[in-house]
């Protein structure tokens, strides 16, 4: 992945899985993947997908949510990051807001911001199903990747960029450390290779295994004996609109945003919860060289329809506007 134009330039006939938006479903403590149960969570994510997103999820979510935040009508997944906060000289905090991400393609229009998901099968431009399988997720199964508890650097795949204008610039692995006139955005790239018998694993993390050693959406290398099962790659693509708080950053000071747990740049991380209905996701998988929809294979909504699937509040707090600290902290 590198800057706008070049993304730009891949949407040709010949592309290699799912790319579509999401538009928010919440923004609050919850987390039913690291803290099933938990209300509230430790700390404020940015949540989207499908209606039956709770404190506690098990077994087939798709089967029990009723509408999806996202533009795929057959995926009830959630996805979910720890949400950004501007942090004022003063010591107060305050929510940063989301953008879609640019540019929103096959009718995708109207996203309220939310973000973008990609499922891939190979890299971004090709898939590679004559020798390799992709086997989609099973019912019941989550992951994470990265971790709040990390300082130095994140994993590889994990990545922020500093917008200017149509211009994403180089990727990073913290924060960029001036003003972004068009914003900061991040990447949050999954593992693809699964054990083949586990939905998930204590640490949410070890029934994967990552065997990408690059950023951007590069082909994976083999997936090893221990997790045999090649499974889609999945990556969030975020928006922060930081432009409203850049007059608020003192020249030469550091970087002013924070996660909503604080931390360092490094402990970025997202949750992924699947929730395609049947063999929707499957189905979509088997198809070679295709874009957006499957190549037909999946339902599509209008962005209008998504963005009125709503839920309750669970947390009853503050998360926007001034705070004096962050929620849970």
């Amino acid at each position: 992945m590198k800057r706008l134009s070049a993304a730009l330039a891949l949407i040709a006939p010949v592309q290699a899985g799912l790319r579509f938006p999401c538009s928010t479903l919440t923004t609050q403590r919850l987390d039913p993947v690291v803290q099933p149960g938990v209300i509230p969570a430790a700390h404020v994510h940015h949540i989207v997908g499908g209606n039956a997103f709770n404190a506690t999820m098990e077994g087939d979510v798709g089967e029990r949510a009723t509408c999806t935040t996202c533009q795929m009508a057959e995926d009830f997944s959630n996805y979910w990051t720890a949400q950004l906060y501007f942090k004022h000289p003063n010591g107060s905090y305050h929510r940063v807001p989301v953008l879609p991400v640019q540019p929103l393609l096959g009718g995708s229009d109207g996203a309220r911001s939310g973000l973008t998901v990609y499922y891939t099968q190979f890299d971004l431009s090709r898939d590679n199903l004559a020798q390799q399988k992709i086997t989609a997720f099973k019912p019941g199964f989550r992951m994470t990747v990265g971790s709040p508890t990390v300082t130095g650097k994140p994993q590889v795949g994990l990545r922020y960029q500093c917008l200017q204008g149509q211009n994403r610039g180089r990727e990073l692995d913290n924060f960029p450390t001036g003003p972004c006139s068009g914003g900061i955005f991040t990447t949050h790239h999954f593992p693809a290779c699964w054990d083949g018998k586990n939905l998930d694993s204590p640490d949410h993390q070890s029934h994967m295994y990552n065997t990408i050693r690059s950023d951007g959406f590069v082909s994976a290398p083999a997936c090893p004996a221990s997790h045999p099962v090649r499974m889609p790659q999945v990556t969030y693509e975020t928006v922060w609109d930081t432009t409203q708080f850049n007059s608020m950053w003192p020249s030469g000071a550091p970087n002013p945003f924070v996660w909503s747990f604080e931390g360092t740049g490094a402990g970025t991380h997202a949750d992924y919860m699947f929730g395609w209905k049947g063999d929707s996701l499957q189905r979509a998988m088997d198809k070679s060289e295709c874009f957006y929809d499957g190549c037909g294979a999946i339902k599509k909504q209008a962005m209008s329809v998504a963005n009125e699937c709503t839920i309750k509040e669970t947390v009853r707090e503050q998360t926007d506007g001034w705070l004096m600290k962050l929620p849970g902290q």
